[in-house]
């Protein structure tokens, strides 16, 4: 099974990008709903026990599809799976803190852009407005929940985007004779490092706090 893991892992970046834009329509609630524990606190963005809870559920789908639903408790706690859904959620609002202070947002141009082309939405090649609502509806989400999960995954994007601008692949490398997907497996890869550099200097600098007791059971 770990060795099904490290096959997947290279998908992992992408993909939790795309589950974290999907969740809300998988049955689990509200994205705001008031909690008053926190499981971390980053600056001014904290994680709510809630918020924690629905990232945990909807990273556990992803990896039962990898696993073909052969996914058991021994191999979430192989995996760390929590340690991964936490890190990942801050990693997330320490790119939001540092997007706001450098003035980085996302247009309302952008968000509706999103939104129009979101399959979920379209019938007959058309965005439907009621079909947007209605969905949200159904799922329990009002639109200000959901735009606001949407213009946050954007921001972060922009982050990552900004972060690794000037990461790329020397010529002593390309000297190597490396096949394009080899380029791009290693372009990748200095991509993920810049960005967990960068959040490793900001998470010090925010003097990041956990309270992972709330999460042990």
């Amino acid at each position: 099974m770990l060795k099904t893991m490290r096959k997947h892992a290279k998908y992992f970046y992408i993909l939790f990008f795309i589950v974290i834009l999907t969740f809300i329509f998988w049955g689990v609630g509200p994205l705001d709903k008031p909690r008053e524990a926190y499981v971390a606190e980053i600056g001014s963005e904290k994680i709510s026990v809630g918020e924690f809870w629905r990232a945990y559920e909807n990273t556990r789908e992803f990896y039962r599809q990898i696993y073909q639903g052969r996914l058991t408790a021994e191999i979430e706690e192989k995996l760390k799976l929590k340690d991964i859904v936490l890190e990942n959620l801050i990693e997330e609002k320490v790119l939001l803190a540092s997007a706001k202070e450098l003035g980085i947002v996302v247009t309302d141009k952008e968000l509706q852009d999103i939104i129009t082309k979101d399959t979920r939405f379209i019938r007959d090649g058309v965005f439907r407005k009621d079909v947007y609502l209605k969905t949200l509806q159904l799922n329990r989400v009002t639109p200000e929940q959901f735009e606001t999960s949407i213009r946050n995954q954007l921001t972060t994007h922009k982050m990552r985007q900004l972060i690794t601008t000037a990461v790329d692949i020397s010529d002593h490398e390309l000297a190597t004779g490396l096949s394009d997907e080899k380029k791009q497996i290693l372009l990748n890869q200095k991509r993920n490092k810049a960005i967990k550099a960068y959040v490793e200097a900001m998470r010090q600098r925010l003097n990041v706090k956990e309270n992972k007791d709330l999460i042990s059971s």
